[in-house]
């Protein structure tokens, strides 16, 4: 949904929605898969254009395990080799164990747990991380404002259009469901199935769990083979937003925050990036002092604070104050915020709530409850609702005004 030029005539905000365009349409013809040159390139497009702003900024070379599709294909597929051997009665029980330690990878993987697959299959690739650092240098308090600028393959299984059969014949159904739909949990059931077929002599269940299994492999195969796709929506949106609130900053600074823009590489693997943000700037930023807000896809047309996410158990995220600030700075920056949802996809947001820092993410919806153009070919910068890219930049700065604004220096 292109937004039209104000017709108020503001030229600050004509500015403004310049500099939102042009960040998204000079990075999105870029392939940005995680690890590539193009992705290298996005990182020091975006660092070049911070310092133009004023900040102090630098691309950080970080090391991070690849993964994602292939990886989980391939434990999908190791899954119904067990459903295979589980149909003999003399491999039952080893069938049964090797599907349950499937299940048990699949889940460690997509919930950023220790990731023992990816460690031992996996050799580390180079990403780029973009660190921008201004506001009061000398201030005890510090503001971290995340995005990614890498892009994801596309594939069939993100096809919307079930969705949006839901939302048009059961509209009120969908309205109460404030948790997006758990896709992780079918991928989890097939070698569950398999394992609880096997080890009861289920044959029914183990067939079952056999064709999740199957089923699984295929679609991650299809992910893993397809095209890149312009990721304007996700996550150069995000990426435009910390431009412009650059630019904002400069023109009006902040007093008693210390801000830093951080565009993370390779989240789209599951987060890449991020870790090596942590194990590089965590030492540095004291929890009772710091605060984490993300900025994910938000150019669809409903601005939304996510509580939490989890794709296989739901977090909330550390210290629901920090939302409530954010919540209320929205408010009195009269800019139209929805609360109460929650993902069942990661975010590198998962990282610092982990590690006890408060933390929020700002994204976005459609009227069926989904991210526009979600990882499909048609997120290209002419598909980007401007006015909610603009409200996440109203919200992002009215966040960082209140904490520096904020009597409260330590929780």
């Amino acid at each position: 949904m292109p937004e039209t030029a104000p017709s108020t005539g503001d030229p600050t905000r004509t500015a403004e929605s310049q500099t939102l365009r042009e960040v998204v349409e000079a990075l999105a013809p870029l392939e940005r898969l995680a690890g590539s040159p193009g992705e290298e390139q996005a990182a020091r497009s975006i660092a070049a254009r911070l310092s133009q702003a004023g900040w102090v900024a630098a691309v950080e070379e970080e090391r991070f395990l690849d993964g994602y599709a292939a990886l989980i294909g391939g434990l999908a597929g190791a899954g119904a080799v067990a459903g295979v051997a589980g149909l003999v009665r003399a491999l039952r029980k080893p069938a049964a164990a090797t599907a349950a330690v499937v299940g048990v990878a699949i889940a460690d993987d997509i919930s950023n747990g220790p990731r023992l697959v990816r460690r031992a299959t996996t050799r580390p690739k180079t990403t780029w991380n973009v660190v921008a650092r201004a506001g009061d240098l000398d201030a005890n308090r510090t503001l971290v404002v995340l995005a990614h600028h890498d892009a994801a393959h596309t594939g069939r299984i993100f096809d919307e259009r079930a969705q949006v059969w839901f939302g048009e014949h059961f509209p009120g159904i969908l309205e109460r469901i404030d948790t997006s739909v758990p896709l992780w949990w079918a991928v989890l059931s097939a070698p569950t199935a398999v394992a609880l077929g096997a080890a009861h002599g289920k044959r029914g269940l183990l067939r079952a769990g056999l064709a999740g299994c199957l089923l699984a492999s295929a679609v991650f195969a299809d992910i893993a083979r397809s095209p890149i796709v312009p990721g304007a929506n996700d996550n150069l949106s995000a990426v435009a937003v910390l431009v412009a609130l650059a630019e904002r900053l400069r023109a009006q600074p902040v007093e008693g925050l210390h801000v830093l823009l951080v565009s993370c590489g390779a989240e789209e693997v599951i987060q890449g990036g991020i870790y090596g943000f942590a194990e590089r700037h965590f030492p540095a930023l004291d929890r009772e002092r710091t605060w984490f807000l993300n900025i994910e896809s938000v150019g669809s047309p409903e601005l939304v604070l996510l509580e939490g996410e989890g794709p296989v158990v739901m977090e909330d995220y550390h210290d629901r104050s920090f939302r409530d600030l954010v919540a209320r700075a929205a408010d009195r920056a009269d800019a139209p915020l929805r609360r109460g949802m929650r993902a069942r996809n990661s975010t590198d947001a998962v990282i610092p709530s982990r590690a006890g820092y408060p933390t929020a993410t700002l994204a976005s919806m459609d009227r069926y409850k989904a991210l526009s153009n979600y990882h499909q070919m048609t997120d290209t910068p002419e598909n980007l609702d401007y006015t909610t890219v603009r409200h996440a930049l109203v919200v992002t700065e009215a966040t960082a005004r209140e904490l520096a604004a904020s009597a409260w220096i330590t929780r």
